[in-house]
């Protein structure tokens, strides 16, 4: 072959020739350079085309098969484009085989270099499998396909390659044959299946952002709608969407499922009937099939497999940590969203999940992040090699015990960063596949004898592009030549290395770039605002669970993590879940009254309290006060007094005091609602009541009258005794006549001509019975008690007068 006639002595092809002429030629540029135009002419113009061997990109879309074995045909597919200002003509592209790569860090060094390198590419394989390719115009690009049997690469003993795609041809300005182009990636060989194999754990993130608010639409409280900022989560959920991917994708894969039960009971939420926020209004959704059709798939997808469930709203426990601890309560939201998460996942899913798993972000840990997530109940921490560093020859097993009982299950930081590019094109998603590959079967050469245990945790919400790449790279590894998959729960009784790191470092090494990203003491106190209305308001309510479940699950997901990196919109979210509790607590109050008048000495004093909620209220108590006791007293002559109050959901309740005045004027009246525990609920309501009491005289007006009335009826009476002893039957007469007609009063003439009668009768007269005539019994100035008809449940009038 043309390749061994290089290395044994043998003289060279053309091409080589070529290509060595070039590579001289670009070796003496710099000095040419620097003896023609002195320091200067080095200097690089920013309008300056790419020249050199970066005239042309080189550009892989597929790498096929990702991991060959001797039978294979290696098939490699791309783009070459010319970036520079001339036509590139004589065009080959010849495929290049480096020497074994040692390691894994020189596998990092071969990645990052650009460009061609005289002498560090390796040989180029057989000219028979030199691909021609039309003249490049500047600007122009072109696709390509070169296909080798892998036997023709010459590859030796397993392990990772080096493969270089290297683009040859001549411009006007250089009419001789040089690289103008290169691109290089990583073929990992292991022709025959292992004996010791690595344990490759990967976990499969379902986690969203924030979707659902803390409102139910308003009116149908009963049915408690729930209502999203928006439609992006339907989005994702669509089969091409980026949870729809990460569902489709993830089915097949030998992955653990790690579930943010937030995420479930929320797609759960949108099963029904919601509605969407729209400006000032809202909008019935519309996606409840899609909601439908993604839970059915997760459902069928961890049928049987490990799934780990993190708290509710996956929190940021950094941020607890370093900012949330010093805030009295925080801490015990996070063992509420931990409580939480199994009921949740296992309801929705019907898979019980294992909950004793922290993830705090990007795997980074201190000993205080360490202490809050075991708080919590976990046992186990997912941190990252970058945080816990190991002083090993080769890459330790994940798992670790750090102190009190917890287990650090510490991922790859090489392979969990390996798909967090952009991967939107096939060029960067087949590179980092190929470098995947490379390292897990570095990992494996390492130490063969020592099989090992790696897990790797990627970001916790990868597009739907960087899934795609990550599941070609666990399906290229479906052979188990060098890997066999493990889920975290088998990873983390993993029995340690010995010489592995088991000392997590103190909060002051935690990393600045995530410190600054982390939720603001504000955030907690905020957190802590909301949580003592909650409090305060559902022990009044006869079913508090339909408050406190959906605002518990509010507070939830003010902590979440998916806050970092948007402080705007996690403010807003926490304004608006404390705006929509106050609005419901303010649905129970006192209807204002503004001034009522009270006539006599006693009297009722009514407050309604309503109720528009749907549910009941009790456990409330309604407190009245009166500022001048002197002038108006409550009760038993007190200036205060309360009386507990229950009312029905949607009614309205009037609760009575009973009110003494004891002198005329105005006085300021306070009514105030207050819980059990004394604590006051809502806004207090003041009105004034006029006491206008009867006076002394009018009083002696009313009993002259009284007075007289009895007189009049005396005279009457004996009127009709006289008359009966002259004239029975006259007086029988008299008294019907006096019956059909209304008394009235007599004449000067009538009184005398009775005067005359009766001294005519003199002393022959009959002597009258002894108490014949009686006194009349002396009227009453006021009515002591009060006849007080209830009173109306609707709110009191200007000027409303207390009947009494």
């Amino acid at each position: 072959m043309a390749e061994a006639a290089d290395f044994q002595g043998g003289p060279p092809s053309p091409a080589r020739r070529r290509l060595g002429r070039a590579a001289s030629l670009v070796a003496g540029l710099p000095l040419v350079a620097g003896l023609l135009g002195g320091p200067g002419a080095s200097l690089a113009h920013a309008d300056e085309a790419p020249s050199g061997s970066r005239t042309v990109a080189v550009s892989l879309s597929s790498f096929t098969p990702a991991a060959p074995v001797e039978d294979d045909t290696l098939t490699i597919s791309g783009t070459v484009l010319n970036q520079g200002k001339q036509t590139v003509t004589d065009v080959e592209l010849e495929l290049y085989v480096g020497s074994q790569l040692q390691g894994r860090t020189a596998i990092d060094r071969a990645a990052k270099r650009t460009g061609y390198t005289p002498g560090a590419e390796g040989r180029p394989i057989n000219d028979k499998y030199t691909l021609k390719l039309p003249e490049l115009v500047a600007g122009i690009s072109r696709d390509f396909s070169l296909s080798v049997p892998v036997e023709e690469l010459d590859l030796g003993d397993g392990g990772v390659y080096q493969l270089g795609i290297a683009l040859q041809g001549r411009t006007p300005a250089e009419p001789i044959d040089q690289v103008l182009g290169m691109e290089r990636t990583f073929l990992p060989w292991q022709p025959d299946t292992l004996d010791k194999r690595t344990q490759l754990t990967y976990l499969w993130p379902l986690i969203s952002s924030t979707h659902l608010t803390s409102e139910t639409e308003t009116g149908s409280d009963e049915r408690q709608t729930p209502v999203f900022a928006d439609e992006s989560l339907a989005k994702e959920l669509a089969p091409e969407g980026r949870l729809g991917q990460m569902v489709a994708l993830g089915k097949g894969l030998p992955v653990t499922w790690v579930v943010d039960p937030d995420l479930l009971a929320t797609v759960d939420a949108m099963t029904g009937n919601y509605r969407v926020k729209s400006g000032d209004r809202t909008v019935a959704g519309r996606n409840q099939a899609v909601a439908n059709q993604w839970l059915t798939s997760v459902e069928a997808a961890v049928e049987g497999r490990k799934v780990v469930a993190l708290p509710f709203a996956d929190p940021d426990l950094a941020s607890l940590a370093h900012r949330g601890k010093h805030v009295s309560g925080s801490l015990s939201h996070l063992q509420q969203a931990t409580d939480v998460a199994a009921k949740t996942v296992e309801t929705i899913i019907h898979e019980k999940p294992s909950t004793d798993f922290a993830w705090p972000v990007d795997g980074a840990v201190d000993s205080s992040i360490v202490d809050v997530a075991t708080s919590a109940g976990a046992s186990k921490v997912i941190a990252r090699s970058d945080s816990l560093r190991d002083n090993l020859e080769y890459t330790a097993t994940a798992a670790r015990p750090i102190g009190g009982g917890t287990t650090a299950v510490v991922s790859d930081v090489r392979l969990s960063k390996a798909f967090q590019g952009p991967m939107l094109n096939s060029g960067d998603s087949t590179l980092a596949i190929q470098q995947f590959l490379a390292q897990t079967l570095a990992v494996t050469l390492q130490d063969p004898g020592n099989p090992r245990s790696i897990v790797v945790a990627p970001q916790r919400m990868p597009s739907a592009s960087q899934a795609q790449s990550m599941a070609r790279a666990l399906t290229a590894l479906d052979p188990q030549r060098w890997t066999r998959p493990l889920d975290l729960v088998s990873a983390a009784a993993v029995e340690p290395d010995a010489g592995a790191t088991t000392t997590v470092a103190p909060s002051s090494r935690y990393p600045k770039s995530l410190r600054k990203q982390e939720l603001p003491v504000r955030a907690f106190q905020d957190i802590r605002a909301t949580q003592n209305a909650l409090d305060k308001f559902t022990v009044i309510l006869t079913q508090m669970d339909r408050v406190e479940t959906p605002f518990g699950r509010a507070i939830d997901r003010e902590m979440s993590t998916s806050w970092r990196g948007n402080p705007v919109g996690a403010q807003s979210y926490r304004d608006g879940v404390q705006k929509n509790l106050q609005s419901l607590t303010e649905e129970v109050e006192l209807i204002d009254k503004s001034q009522i008048t009270l006539s006599g000495r006693s009297a009722t004093i009514p407050v309604t309290v309503q109720n528009r909620l749907v549910q009941g209220v009790d456990n409330l108590v309604l407190r009245l006060s009166s500022d001048n006791a002197a002038r108006l007293s409550l009760g038993d002559d007190k200036g205060t007094a309360e009386q507990p109050v229950t009312v029905q959901g949607g009614h309205s309740q009037s609760v009575k005091f009973d009110a003494l005045a004891n002198a005329n004027g105005q006085v300021r009246m306070t009514a105030q609602l207050y819980t059990q525990d004394n604590k006051p609920y809502g806004e207090k309501m003041q009105f004034t009541v006029k006491v206008s009491e009867i006076t002394p005289t009018v009083m002696l007006v009313i009993a002259g009258g009284v007075l007289l009335l009895v007189l009049a009826g005396v005279r009457m009476y004996t009127q009709r005794k006289r008359a009966a002893l002259l004239d029975p039957a006259a007086a029988e007469a008299t008294s019907d006549e006096d019956d059909a007609e209304t008394p009235r009063p007599m004449n000067e003439n009538e009184n005398e001509n009775d005067n005359q009668a009766a001294a005519g009768e003199g002393e022959g007269a009959t002597e009258r019975p002894e108490g014949d005539i009686r006194e009349p019994d002396p009227g009453q100035a006021s009515d002591p008690t009060p006849d007080t008809e209830p009173e109306s449940g609707n709110a009191s009038g200007p000027g409303e007068k207390v009947d009494r």
